[in-house]
């Protein structure tokens, strides 16, 4: 069996981090899926894919599988730089501006 650990991206739609301080296992298919040629939904019988255990670090992450049984492959996230602004967002109503709020 075949795992893949690694820690979430933010959501692309907003500046959260939410939601990305976990390590998840998650794992592969192991058998590819099928389309049901009445309704053309798309099947498998592999209950495993739909598993997603989430871990507070990566070494519990890699514990589990080695206590398991689990060949895991390690995906170490991309960090980010911080966008941070001296003002914040209340610079953008400051009485104290020296030129117009232009977009």
């Amino acid at each position: 069996m075949f795992a893949r650990i690694y820690q979430p991206a933010r959501n692309a739609m907003t500046s959260g981090t939410a939601k990305t301080k976990t390590w998840i296992l998650e794992y592969s298919a192991s058998e590819a899926k099928n389309i049901d040629p009445l309704m053309g939904w798309t099947g498998s019988g592999d209950t495993q894919a739909q598993v997603k255990l989430r871990f507070p670090t990566k070494e519990a992450a890699l514990e589990y599988a080695r206590e398991h049984g689990i060949d895991a492959q390690v995906t170490d996230p991309h960090k980010r730089k911080p966008n941070i602004r001296p003002g914040g967002y209340g610079e953008n109503f400051a009485t104290n501006r020296k030129g117009p709020w232009t977009h």
